[in-house]
């Protein structure tokens, strides 16, 4: 490479913290610091596969096509990553389908969770990740339901989602159909709720403690005292400065300026 071009590579590779303590004019930071140890990278940007995308549309395509009594909904995120949105009794037609098809053999269930959206008729949106060793890919398939529709277990597609499933169990409370051993993973014994449902209380409904008199662990009622704490609310940073009243200006009464002048 020549130098010219060298030193232009140099000069826009330059980082906001090199710009920050070198100060204008300067080819040196003005001190040293910690920072000047550690080699500095800019982010990391995933490059956009044209042929890929394509793959992936026309496999959706024709899974689609294969299994249309399930399969609602097929999309590549911006990332090359295949979705399949289906229907809640095609969980273990459509993994079976994606584990044992040739053109497929997603073998491996790389994860299993869920997400909590109150907002939706059906709140609980299950995710399974695949990962096909063989083609060296990935697929999303996502499924939903609410609180009281329980939904088929995969431990017969794939043996891995056994603990998955009691982990949703514990954290979500989405029962799964035909499960060989569902019962809670992290939780303890007796544990009420489900920690990552939206309308969990952050401070638990109970808490846990050792008792040196009994000589074992109890539980009381949450008890969160505090004391009395005055928020300043006229500071220049406020959020919502509309919100917050002007000071009212000074008034001096004629009277005043006259007693105050004797």
């Amino acid at each position: 490479m020549p130098k010219a071009a060298a030193q232009n590579t140099k000069v826009n590779t330059k980082t906001w913290m090199d710009q920050l303590l070198c100060p204008p004019g300067t080819a040196e930071p003005a001190a040293p610091t910690v920072l000047h140890n550690f080699q500095r990278t800019g982010a990391t940007v995933r490059p956009k596969n044209e042929v890929e995308q394509k793959q992936l549309c026309a496999f959706g395509e024709y899974v689609a096509e294969i299994l249309p009594k399930y399969i609602q909904q097929v999309q590549v995120t911006c990332f090359n990553e295949l979705e399949l949105l289906i229907h809640p009794d095609g969980i273990i037609p459509v993994l079976t389908f994606l584990r044992d098809h040739t053109n497929a053999q997603f073998k491996s269930l790389a994860d299993l969770t869920a997400v909590d959206v109150p907002s939706r008729q059906y709140r609980f949106e299950i995710v399974y990740n695949l990962l096909s060793l063989r083609f060296n890919s990935r697929i999303r398939v996502k499924t939903y339901t609410d609180e009281l529709t329980p939904v088929d277990s995969a431990v017969s597609v794939h043996k891995a989602a056994n603990w998955y499933e009691r982990e949703v169990w514990d954290m979500y409370g989405v029962f799964f159909a035909n499960h060989p051993d569902l019962r809670r993973i992290l939780t303890d014994y007796g544990f009420e709720g489900h920690p990552f449902r939206k309308d969990f209380p952050l401070s638990g409904y109970v808490e846990v403690r050792y008792d040196d008199e009994v000589k074992r662990v109890v539980a009381e009622p949450v008890e969160l005292s505090q004391e009395f704490r005055k928020f300043d609310l006229n500071s220049p940073w406020e959020a919502f400065p509309a919100y917050r009243a002007a000071p009212e200006p000074l008034k001096i009464e004629a009277g005043a300026k006259k007693e105050d002048a004797k």
